[in-house]
């Protein structure tokens, strides 16, 4: 990892500060952490995944490896801090946090739909093969189908209902930053 990815993982441009880095990771780290996802097992294993590429590029950036030049450094010293520049990094990181959440939504919206066209076959199968006689077994596979792709497309609706929901407080605060920051 070099400083350039561990940024961009924080949704930070080159001339992030020490603080823009801090602000950033705990935003993202709230809106990434596993527990929000508790509820799905798949997005639970992916945000942790995102959670762990996070810590990491925090804590190369933190450490000293992923510091600047000693030119670098002593521009960013005479730069001086503004609450623009805090605002700004406040805003890369709700727009990192919201594509991985986009992103997140895009996954659940694929097994939505797979849970529908799984009940929608199961449908036809269990249609199908309803008479008595050997095949009524594939008749109630069928059935079985239909009552699985039914529990998946409920429970990646509820998931996806809890994403949108976490984007909507990203718009949010994002405006409110953005309406701050115009102010100024």
């Amino acid at each position: 990892m070099n400083r350039t990815e561990a940024l961009r993982i924080l949704g930070l441009d080159e001339d992030a500060t020490l603080d823009d880095i801090k602000t950033a990771y705990k935003e993202t780290a709230q809106i990434l952490h596993p527990d929000r996802f508790a509820t799905n097992k798949k997005l639970q294993d992916r945000a942790t995944e995102q959670f762990k590429n996070l810590q990491e590029a925090y804590e190369y950036l933190t450490s000293g490896k992923g510091s600047r030049s000693k030119a670098g450094r002593a521009a960013s010293t005479a730069r001086a801090y503004t609450p623009a520049s805090e605002m700004e990094a406040r805003l890369a990181g709700i727009a990192a946090a919201r594509t991985q959440l986009v992103s997140q939504r895009d996954v659940v919206y694929d097994e939505r739909r797979n849970g529908l066209v799984m009940a929608g076959i199961g449908a036809v199968v269990a249609i199908l093969f309803r008479k008595p006689g050997p095949l009524l077994i594939l008749a109630t596979a069928g059935v079985t189908a239909v009552v699985w792709g039914i529990v998946q497309a409920v429970g990646a609706q509820r998931t996806i209902g809890t994403l949108n929901e976490h984007i909507d407080e990203l718009n949010k605060e994002e405006r409110r930053l953005a309406e701050e920051l115009d102010d100024m």
